[in-house]
């Protein structure tokens, strides 16, 4: 199977600060791939080359067969390079609605006034309803983004880049500052959109979740790759637990 999203010895520096030192990882359509590692490793900043956010110094990016290294952020969204953020991003003064259209408005590749009334419409609204009955939310779509505390947000979020049907999804700390029932309404979304083969890369501090929903996890420390593997080995790794589990780290609980 081919890679989805493919680094080749991305580096990245700021001043005298190495975000990130030849990173080569792949990830394979419908995988979730964990990235984790210590805070200030280099992990959001390896997302913003991604997604065009950063430019890279040297090294390449391929979205499937296509390089992507210096195609703008826009474009890489509209090829298929969904995103969420550590602090949820919407537009503030609009609706609920309206925010989760630029999803659609994305996946028609069409103006955000035509997604309104475009022939796809109806299908946005059938997949919004199966998303929202996912995660049980039941709030009026016309009311504004900021009647929503921050987990819903959260949430939709996930949702908004899967409204997208992108080819991969960057999601940064998706369970940060949630509570348990949210964060198992987010590993659904994430196993949901599995299924539906969109490859995922993940940033996310909770082990308990990285270990039980990641097929594959690449650990990064001061921008270099110190070990890739699945969950059992990555866990057992004496350079990954040295560098960021800690000692006392225990896989099985």
């Amino acid at each position: 199977m081919k890679p989805v999203l493919r680094l080749d010895r991305v580096c990245k520096r700021f001043g005298g600060v190495v975000a990130a030192d030849n990173v080569s990882f792949a990830v394979l359509p419908g995988e979730i791939h964990g990235l984790i590692g210590p805070n200030g490793a280099g992990k959001t900043t390896l997302m913003n080359l991604i997604s065009g956010i950063y430019a890279v110094d040297s090294g390449s990016i391929y979205l499937e067969d296509k390089e992507v290294t210096t195609t703008p952020s826009h474009t890489r969204a509209r090829l298929g390079i969904g995103r969420t953020f550590q602090s949820p991003r919407f537009l503030q003064r609009a609706t609920i609605r309206d925010n989760l259209l630029l999803g659609a408005d994305l996946k028609e590749q069409f103006g955000y006034l035509r997604s309104f009334f475009g022939r796809k419409h109806t299908n946005f609204e059938n997949e919004l309803a199966d998303l929202m009955s996912m995660v049980d939310f039941t709030f009026d779509l016309d009311d504004d983004i900021n009647s929503l505390v921050y987990g819903q947000r959260k949430q939709l979020e996930i949702i908004r880049a899967m409204l997208a049907q992108p080819k991969i999804m960057l999601v940064d700390e998706p369970a940060a500052g949630l509570i348990s029932s949210e964060i198992d309404n987010v590993m659904r979304l994430l196993r949901y959109a599995q299924e539906k083969g969109i490859g995922i890369l993940l940033i996310e501090h909770s082990m308990d979740m990285v270990m039980n929903i990641c097929e594959l996890i690449t650990v990064i420390n001061f921008g270099k790759v110190i070990a890739e593997g699945t969950p059992d080995e990555v866990s057992s790794d004496p350079v990954v637990i040295e560098a960021y589990l800690g000692r006392g780290f225990d896989a099985a609980n």
